[in-house]
């Protein structure tokens, strides 16, 4: 991949890219507001200001670094996680569910919007392939963070949820492995057993049922 080919796809993966992370950020941070922490309002994260989102090594040198160092071929990174006081919810266990699950449903709604998106481009005929290259980015992108955290490990969101379904006993048990679940993540990411047996059926199944969905905008359009 020649420089001219790198810079191109980084153009086309920003926009959907800072879109994806800043509003799975603040959904989170509206979720808790509106189940009664109001911590992530205080520190202005409630925003589409991707610049409050941004962590300059998660979300900037990590992807970057990947990128060239892969020619493409692998890409990973994270934003600023939204400060949720959990002790704060009004029902603390029910409610980190709904808290948790805020963040992925917003990369849901995007992926579909993109899709949407994608299509309408389609339907005017228009040409210019940067468009429809952006488009398909945001479906992806988004599947991949819907996905990605998903995974019922702490302190990924699909781990707060579990810990908020599981009885006491067995929630505490997961919770103890927060401080290590990133690395655990990551070794099953280097493994490719993440993507294997999580990461590429949930897409799948998703990018399907995205697909039956657009199936009365597609009628409609043609």
């Amino acid at each position: 991949m020649d420089f001219a080919q790198i810079i191109q796809a980084i153009t086309v993966n920003a926009i959907p890219l800072l879109f994806a992370i800043t509003l799975h950020e603040a959904a989170h941070g509206y979720a808790a507001r509106h189940f009664g922490d109001n911590t992530a309002h205080m520190l202005g994260r409630i925003t589409l200001n991707p610049l409050k989102h941004i962590d300059p090594i998660g979300t900037i040198a990590m992807p970057l670094m990947l990128y060239f160092a892969t020619s493409g071929a692998f890409m990973f990174g994270y934003a600023k996680p939204v400060p949720v006081n959990f002790g704060r919810l009004r029902n603390p266990k029910r409610d980190m569910i709904w808290v948790a699950l805020a963040g992925p449903a917003a990369n849901l709604v995007q992926a579909f919007a993109w899709a949407i998106a994608a299509l309408l481009l389609s339907a005017m005929a228009v040409e210019e392939q940067y468009f429809h290259l952006v488009c398909r980015a945001g479906v992806l992108w988004n599947l991949v963070m819907y996905a990605f955290n998903l995974f019922p490990l702490p302190p990924l969101d699909g781990g707060r949820i579990l810990v908020g379904l599981l009885p006491w006993k067995q929630a505490a048990a997961v919770s103890r492995l927060e401080p290590y679940g990133f690395f655990i993540v990551m070794a099953l990411v280097i493994t490719g057993l993440v993507s294997t047996y999580w990461l590429l059926p949930l897409i799948n199944v998703t990018y399907g049922a995205i697909k039956l969905l657009l199936t009365p905008f597609v009628l409609l359009l043609t």
